[in-house]
């Protein structure tokens, strides 16, 4: 399927590894040129030069902290005419309740919730005058079935979704889409930091911890970016017009729901 975006060009944040590479090497295939952020400057210049041979597509690194109104200036600059922002950032630490203070709370709203909404007010205008964008915010599966151990995660994520749902039926009528994408468990490097968590908690080994945790997905594996880009890459086409303000979960079945 040609999803008719050659040309487009995409601000795709934390796109040097796991699921911002998995929608960065997706979109690229579609031939959207591409302004990629992370932070370390190493395996983002590594990420951009495999995505330029494999693809053929223009891509510009920016090494900034897309948490700091310094680092969201440094990437909208160098794409002031976005069609597609996907919005992207790791998640704060595991806990419980009593181990969060307010600072930890102001830290994880700051990224996971006030950073993609400024970026998205960065860019909507310009959508909104061209007639034609698309967002995609990674969020997480914990905004549909809450995780106790992500208090924080769960807190900022599920503000970004609320803010969502208001703004995407704002600008819809613009052509101008925005959207959530929610994995669950994935074979990134958080999923291996959370694998650790368990190896900690429980005194097994990384094998043992993987094993438990799949057997809790229907699917008995974890996502892949691969799959994962394909499908954010789906919701930045000529064909997703018509979605609008939706929360796509991407958890192997993992959550329990008839509707």
């Amino acid at each position: 399927m040609d999803l008719g975006i050659r040309g487009r060009r995409a601000i795709v944040c934390a796109g040097s590894k796991g699921l911002g590479r998995g929608c960065a090497e997706a979109l690229a295939a579609e031939g959207v040129e591409l302004v990629l952020n992370a932070r370390g400057q190493e395996a983002l210049e590594a990420t951009a030069a495999a995505i330029r041979e494999r693809h053929g597509v223009a891509v510009t690194v920016v090494a900034a902290d897309v948490t700091t109104p310094e680092g969201r200036d440094a990437v909208i600059a160098a794409c002031r005419e976005a069609d597609i922002l996907v919005t992207n950032a790791g998640g704060p630490p595991p806990g419980i309740w009593s181990d969060w203070s307010r600072e930890d709370f102001i830290r994880a709203i700051d990224a996971n919730m006030l950073t993609p909404i400024a970026l998205m007010q960065a860019v909507l205008p310009g959508m909104v005058d061209r007639g034609w964008g698309r967002v995609v915010n990674i969020t997480s599966q914990a905004v549909r079935s809450p995780i106790a151990a992500l208090g924080l995660s769960n807190t900022a994520r599920t503000g970004l979704t609320g803010f969502v749902a208001g703004t995407a039926r704002q600008v819809a009528e613009r052509g101008v889409t925005i959207n959530n994408l929610l994995p669950g468990i994935h074979a990134t490097d958080r999923a291996d930091a959370l694998d650790r968590g368990v190896v900690a908690a429980q005194g097994i080994d990384m094998a043992a911890a993987r094993a438990q945790r799949q057997a809790a997905i229907p699917a008995r594996r974890y996502g892949t970016p691969e799959e994962f880009g394909a499908t954010c890459a789906f919701l930045c086409s000529v064909h997703a017009g018509f979605i609008v303000g939706q929360n796509w979960l991407l958890d192997g079945g993992a959550f329990n729901s008839t509707f």
